[in-house]
């Protein structure tokens, strides 16, 4: 029981990461970008080709996937986002999940369709082994890796949101922009940073969670699903509201496809629309706590 718990919260930081430049795009910017999980799918295959291809090691690759898509994201931002940052929601809806479907079809046709395969290092695929029948829990160091990983940036990012004054520039852009633009803030080069820094953050999940999701062309179709959920069922107006969903999230996955696999992902929309119906702005949305 509690290692399905650990590797419920291994996967749900797991999610909560890939989630988290959508939630931050859509809570922060207003801008509804289905395309996110293109960007982690990115990461996941520069992580494949560094490793195979280039003999990387594991450590290298992390931040090379970050910089490398948060660059991809900074040149689409500037060239065929920003037109869309005015447009409707449906508009944006639609233009994403076209960018999504052309990112599927130039990976096949690039890396073909099976799936990568990534080798580990050897200190990740430990595994320590705690107390003893049911209440035995078993850790694999890679998903313990995953833990403290997810952990620090999440704390390091609320803190750069809520402590610096690029995050209370941010807030002001995105409440009025032109008031924002009046005052001095430069509000294009703070949505540019902000977008890359989402894709940038896509990437690395896509990176980290290379071994545990795989890393094959249908990867944002695969996982476009979850991520909404994370961001509805969370809220996009903080970093608290995505994780708790996601921890949520992954505990219930994992936890469901154990004890009744026939059901498969059965249980875990029963509870996104239960807790829908309790708070439809989501958990920590600014419209549940007032």
């Amino acid at each position: 029981m509690l290692t399905l718990l650990f590797d419920g919260i291994a996967y749900g930081m797991l999610l909560f990461v890939l989630a988290l430049g959508l939630a931050v795009t859509m809570g922060l910017m207003n801008f509804i970008n289905l395309a996110h999980g293109a960007f982690a799918m990115a990461g996941g295959y520069i992580l494949v080709l560094l490793m195979n291809r280039a003999g990387w090691p594991f450590l290298a690759c992390l931040p090379a996937a970050f910089v490398l898509t948060a660059l991809l994201g900074a040149l689409l931002e500037r060239t065929i986002y920003r037109p869309m940052y005015g447009r409707p929601h449906l508009d944006q809806v639609l233009f994403s999940i076209g960018l999504t479907f052309m990112a599927v079809a130039a990976v096949d046709y690039v890396m073909g369709s099976s799936q990568q395969n990534v080798q580990l290092p050897d200190w990740l695929r430990q595994r320590f082994e705690f107390g003893s029948g049911a209440w035995q829990l078993g850790m694999g160091a890679y998903r313990v890796f995953i833990v403290i990983s997810c952990v620090a940036l999440a704390l390091m990012l609320q803190a750069v949101l809520s402590r610096t004054r690029f995050g209370s520039r941010l807030r002001a852009a995105v409440d009025d922009p032109r008031v924002a633009a009046g005052l001095g803030i430069p509000v294009d080069r703070i949505f540019l940073l902000t977008f890359a820094v989402g894709s940038g953050l896509a990437g690395l999940g896509g990176a980290l969670g290379a071994d545990i999701l795989g890393v094959e062309p249908s990867f944002p179709l695969k996982f476009m699903v979850y991520f909404l959920i994370v961001c509805a069922v969370g809220g996009t107006s903080s970093i608290t509201g995505p994780l708790v969903a996601a921890l949520a999230l992954g505990i219930a996955d994992v936890l469901g496809k154990y004890y009744v696999p026939k059901l498969g992902g059965f249980i875990v929309y029963v509870l996104m629309i239960a807790i829908l119906l309790w708070r439809p702005q989501g958990l920590f949305s600014r419209e549940a706590r007032r």
